[in-house]
């Protein structure tokens, strides 16, 4: 049972559908900006796909939008993580970095916050990329999340852990005192362990 799963539907960004966006509001100017603008043009560009939820008995109505691509997680700069990291992967001295996707962007109508529809669309992307059916190896969700407590907040809640193990070590590593990001991560592998008692109950 879920808000998204029973009176929802998902379908990608199409050049007929950016223009839904102009009404999407999700409380971030940002984000805001990005599905209505930007989000069409990246997809044209390979840069990164669109999907989104729309209500089943108004499609023209957008529940909730997310921005996927490729990456990689290299645990050689991650020293404090490495090691866990590392575990029971094959070979693990051979492999630089570990096949991730980014959530680029992640964003909630604000009409339907209550829904709890941020955590049931994590969900689904986490079970997306442990599918059989899944056309490649994903170890990792990665995401750059606001840095601000209550989206923080939100990613510990579901699972992310923090890339760098404190926030100093980040801003040494990216040479940067003014993060308006963190950077985080959920390990799928976790899908298939402990964690996969709590997810089993929500994930579609």
């Amino acid at each position: 049972m879920g808000f998204l799963k029973d009176f929802c539907f998902i379908t990608p960004l199409a050049e007929w559908s950016k223009g839904l966006f102009i009404n999407f509001k999700c409380s971030n100017e940002d984000l805001d900006d990005f599905f209505a603008n930007e989000a069409y043009d990246y997809q044209k560009q390979l840069i990164g796909k669109t999907y989104y939820f729309a209500l089943k008995e108004n499609p023209r109505s957008i529940v909730c939008a997310f921005t996927i691509a490729n990456s990689s997680v290299s645990v050689k700069n991650l020293p404090n993580r490495g090691k866990k990291i590392k575990e029971n992967i094959p070979r693990e001295k051979h492999i630089g970095n570990y096949p991730a996707v980014l959530i680029g962007r992640l964003g909630v109508s604000s009409d339907y916050k209550r829904q709890h529809a941020g955590t049931e669309l994590l969900n689904f992307i986490k079970s997306w990329f442990v599918n059989p059916n899944n056309k490649t190896g994903c170890r990792f969700v990665t995401v750059d999340a606001y840095n601000s407590p209550d989206v923080l907040s939100f990613y510990e809640k579901n699972g992310f852990c923090y890339l760098f193990s404190s926030l100093k070590q980040e801003q040494e590593k990216t040479k940067n005192n003014n993060l308006k990001t963190r950077s985080m991560y959920f390990d799928l592998i976790e899908l298939f362990g402990p964690w996969a008692e709590i997810q089993s109950a929500i994930i579609p």
